[in-house]
């Protein structure tokens, strides 16, 4: 307890010095601009890694940066600095306007509207400061790592354990007068294994991760868990040229939902260089289908009282029904469109997508035969044609029950019609993303097999 309150009282004393230093900077831009906005940003924490139980890697880190822009006769000045002393601050601050002088003018740039700024921010239980010694986090890996290891006798290699904890302090403020702060912990466990049988060796690895670190699941959990998912890899086979129904399962299924974020973003949009450029207002999922966001979720691992340009964010739906409500939206892109911020610079807020409360079990079996996805490789997705085509490993399923591993296969379809034809979605839902979802049964894709 005296450790954590010691934590509490030094980072209170540096949430304060950098609102001053934040305060300092924008008391250099006012007057010799048309505004002003300041960001500061602090990371403090250890990272632990072994190997065999041994330590491999201590890491104490402390890193901060402040970054300013200013706005002159719509020009944009930009700069920022690891150094946040008096004399640094004042001459970063010279660099931003020295730079908006040469910038080319842009009646989109400028502070964030008044009305849209956080000029209250809510406490969403994010700081959690863990009491923990180096020698306790070396404990915490070494055992993930030690579970995995003793699991079962054909895992015969290791790649070790981690442990990160860590806290950061974030700090905004602009010319309007807005300056608001919050800070925020994350702590981790992983582990990561190497299985073989009969010449055949397959890697995975398991983690928690939480703002609190009484809501890691244990070393043990992570170690089992790594475990069970490197030895189901063993013995892959390959499949033959095909379609057939895929399930995406949960881990990769946000990834399918993330794709949808970059193609409804403000940019892409105002661009012209999104598949969904005319889809406001329509549907483009199924009709069961709704996706939630949910900012001010208590601990949510992507929750956030403002954006990155100082917006308030706020509960929203971002798809209701199968329908687009929405672009996501930054000060910039907004006034490009004609619109107002949606509050999503620096990206989204905890999206929640419910789906029809089926069991992975249950999606098995109403899928009978096809492929489960469990990872996807490189990167061949167009966010202009909706064109989608990547590798994968997973599972073969007959019957609605696992049948064997596959692997170097490729899977290919369109984002728009995969989404429109989504079957269901199930109830285990991945918690540890920004974008919380279960696994995503498809009725069918092409497979490209031997």
């Amino acid at each position: 307890m005296a450790l954590a309150m010691k934590v509490i009282t030094q980072v209170e004393a540096q949430r304060k010095a950098l609102e001053q230093a934040v305060s300092q900077a924008l008391e250099l831009a006012s007057g010799k601009s048309d505004g002003a906005e300041v960001a500061v940003s602090k990371t403090t924490g250890i990272s632990v890694s072994t190997r065999y139980g041994e330590v491999e890697n201590v890491e104490f880190n402390s890193d901060g940066a402040l970054g300013i822009t200013v706005y002159h006769q719509n020009r944009k000045g930009s700069a920022s600095s690891t150094d946040l002393s008096p004399d640094a601050i004042a001459r970063t601050v010279q660099a931003a306007l020295d730079i908006a002088r040469y910038t080319s003018p842009d009646p989109c740039a400028g502070v964030a509207e008044k009305d849209l700024l956080a000029f209250y921010a809510p406490d969403l239980d994010l700081f959690h400061p863990a009491e923990i010694e180096p020698e306790q986090a070396i404990d915490y890996a070494a055992r993930a790592e030690q579970a995995a290891l003793k699991a079962d006798k054909r895992i015969t290699n290791t790649e070790g354990g981690s442990f990160n904890s860590h806290y950061g302090i974030k700090v905004f403020g602009n010319s309007h007068g807005m300056l608001q702060s919050y800070c925020s912990t994350r702590h981790s466990l992983s582990s990561c294994v190497i299985a073989e049988e009969n010449g055949d060796m397959e890697r995975d690895y398991a983690y928690t991760i939480g703002r609190a670190l009484g809501d890691l699941e244990s070393p043990e959990w992570v170690g089992e868990e790594c475990a069970r998912r490197t030895l189901s890899r063993l013995s892959p086979r390959k499949l033959p040229t095909m379609k057939a129904p895929v399930i995406f399962g949960r881990e990769v299924a946000t990834g399918l939902f993330g794709h949808l974020v970059g193609a409804i973003s403000g940019g892409a949009v105002y661009r012209k260089s999104t598949f969904l450029l005319d889809s406001l207002g329509k549907q483009i999922l199924p009709e069961w289908l709704t996706i939630e966001e949910h900012p001010h979720l208590l601990k949510g691992l992507a929750s956030t009282p403002f954006d990155s340009e100082g917006v308030a964010t706020s509960r929203r739906d971002i798809i209701k029904d199968g329908v687009l409500q929405q672009w996501l939206l930054t000060n910039y892109s907004a006034r490009k469109l004609g619109l107002k911020s949606t509050g999503h610079a620096g990206g989204i807020h905890n999206w929640r997508i419910k789906g029809r409360g089926l069991s992975f079990e249950q999606l098995l079996k109403e899928m009978g035969t096809g492929l489960v996805v469990t990872e996807l490789m490189g990167q061949g997705v167009s966010g202009i044609t909706g064109d989608y085509s990547r590798g994968a490993a997973g599972f073969w399923v007959e019957n609605g029950e696992i049948q064997y591993p596959v692997s170097e296969i490729t899977i290919a379809g369109n984002l728009k019609e995969m989404w429109r034809n989504m079957v269901t979605i199930g109830d285990d839902i991945e918690t540890r993303s920004n974008i919380q979802c279960g696994s995503v049964l498809l009725p069918e894709m092409k497979i490209a097999g031997e």
